[in-house]
Formats: C-alpha cells, structure tokens, sequence
C-alpha cells in the first residue's frame, strides 16, 4: 500500500486546480439557476452526486481498473464523506443566499481557517505573519459583510464562512487520503456515502415532473461538480494544499462574471474593497506555508519552524 504522496509536480497541481476553479464557478451557476426555478437543496444536492458514481465505475471498467476502488480505509472515506455533506450544504446554501461573487470571496476565507486549525488540531506553531493575515482576512468579511447593511445577510455570510471552514478541514482529510488513494476513488466513495443520505429527504422535497430547462440544469450540475471534485482532488495530489489553493482565486474572476451574465449583479464597492484583502490574506499565508517547507525540507529544528 502506497504510504506516502506521489512525486510532486506543482506546475501540473496549479494548472489542474485553475481548472477546478472554472468548472465549480459553473456548477454555483446551476446550483443557483435550480434554485431560483424551484428546486430544494437537497434536491439539488442528490442530483450532483448522482452522476459521479455510474460514470466512475463505467471509466474504469472499460480501461479494465475497477481495482483501484479498493480501499483499505472505509472509515476515513467515510468521516470524509460526512464532512463534505456537511460542507456542500452549507456551500450551496450559501450561494442561495448571496450573490455569487459574494459567495465566492467568502469561500476564500478557508485559508485563514486552515491557519486556525493546524494551530487547534495540529498544535503547530504559527508565527505573528501567519496571525496578521488571519486578522487582515477577517477585516476583508466584516468590509464586505458590514454588519446590519442589507447588501449581505447576516446569515448568508454566516453560512458562506462555515462552508469555508469545513473546506478547510476537508482539504486536510483529502491531503491524508491521497496518500493511499487514486483521486477517481476518494470522489467514488464520497458520492457513495453521501447518496443514500440524500436520497431520504426525496419523498419530502423531491419533485419528479422536472421541465426540460431544470433537467438540463441538474445534468449541468451534476458534470460540473464531478470534473471539479476530481479536479480538486487530483490537484492535492501533486501539490501541498498551500500552493495550489491559491489558484482557487481565479473563481472569484468567474463568479463576478456569471454573476452578470446570468443574474445582472455587480458586487458593490464594499465587496471590491474587501475581497482584496481577503485575497491577500490567503496569498500571505500561502507564501509563509510555501517557505515553511522549503525550510522544513532543508533542516528540521527540534523545536520546528516559528512563521
């Protein structure tokens, strides 16, 4: 069993997750086009992971690799399937109750959370560059939030910084999964423990008399959202999460166009104020996590690495 990650090839990581970023821009498009036609999250949410398990099982069996779906770690693909439920409700609801641009610069934050985290969890130390980016994140919400203003529910924002969050843990557990497991069967196991999950809300909030047009926006959703899990998961393979996750930028390009093209919205000024420094924030944290593994891989002092 394989115990440590492939060779690591960054140039190849960032293309894959720039890619990544499009192809999830475009599946918020549907998820929000579904909603806004009716459709319940729920709904909305079996219907993207239907798709990912008989395409992947059809994709490896005609290449005659239905063996890489074995897996010796049931469990942990199985805390990662409850935790990424968890977070696509969250994200996907966060994108019915903002605007996409909005949206998006709040996913941004899971940067920041990440840098919580590994202090928390992975009691690592982090250094005063680490905490000011955290802070000047965090200045970059409350600019675009500004609490009590009507542009941004509170409770949208809420929802939009706990899908954050939970992207920042999933990120961790897919970085550790990699380790042992192909990209196609980490995405399997995901929609195979999330379905039957989400196949118990249908007789409540199902609606099986689809018209053509929400027809075609779930089979969007559902090629969308497989191409950028793989993609995501895929780019963790051959970069360090604090390399590649600064590509996820890019979204914000996408979410601000589709934004207009799709809904008419325009982010206002408090958003073109904020998102930067939410961005920055991620930059910094990545550059420092960046220089952190250069020096860990150079020398490794007893008492780690103060950034």
């Amino acid at each position: 069993m394989q115990t440590e990650l492939p060779r690591q090839r960054p140039i190849l990581a960032l293309v894959i997750r720039l890619g990544a970023a499009l192809a999830l821009a475009m599946m918020l498009v549907f998820v929000k086009l579904g909603s806004e036609s009716g459709m319940h999250l729920a709904e909305i949410l079996f219907w993207r992971q239907l798709p990912t398990v008989p395409l992947v099982i059809g994709y490896l069996a005609l290449r005659g690799n239905l063996g890489k779906l074995k897996t010796q770690r049931p469990k942990v693909h199985g805390k990662r399937a409850l935790y990424g439920l968890a977070g696509m409700f969250l994200n996907f609801g966060a994108v019915t109750l903002l605007p996409l641009a909005e949206a998006t610069t709040f996913g941004f934050t899971s940067a920041i959370w990440a840098v919580i985290l590994s202090a928390v969890l992975l009691k690592e130390t982090v250094g005063p560059y680490r905490w000011a980016a955290v802070i000047l994140g965090f200045a970059g919400v409350l600019v675009i939030a500004q609490p009590g203003h009507a542009h941004i529910p509170l409770f949208g924002a809420g929802v939009a910084l706990g899908s954050a969050f939970m992207i920042a843990l999933i990120s961790i557990q897919i970085r550790d999964l990699n380790r042992t497991e192909e990209p196609l069967t980490i995405v399997f196991y995901f929609a195979l423990f999330t379905l039957p999950v989400l196949a118990t809300f249908l007789p409540f909030v199902g609606h099986w008399h689809h018209t053509p047009y929400q027809w075609m926006l779930l089979a969007g959703l559902g090629c969308t959202g497989l191409f950028g899990q793989l993609m995501l998961t895929a780019a963790l393979r051959y970069g360090p999460v604090s390399s590649v996750i600064v590509m996820d930028y890019s979204g914000l390009i996408w979410a601000t166009l589709f934004g207009w093209l799709f809904f008419s919205n325009l982010p206002p000024a408090s958003t073109w104020v904020g998102a930067p420094l939410i961005v920055m924030a991620g930059l910094i944290i990545a550059y420092r996590e960046h220089k952190l593994a250069i020096e860990r891989a150079d020398t490794v002092p007893p008492g780690g690495v103060n950034v």
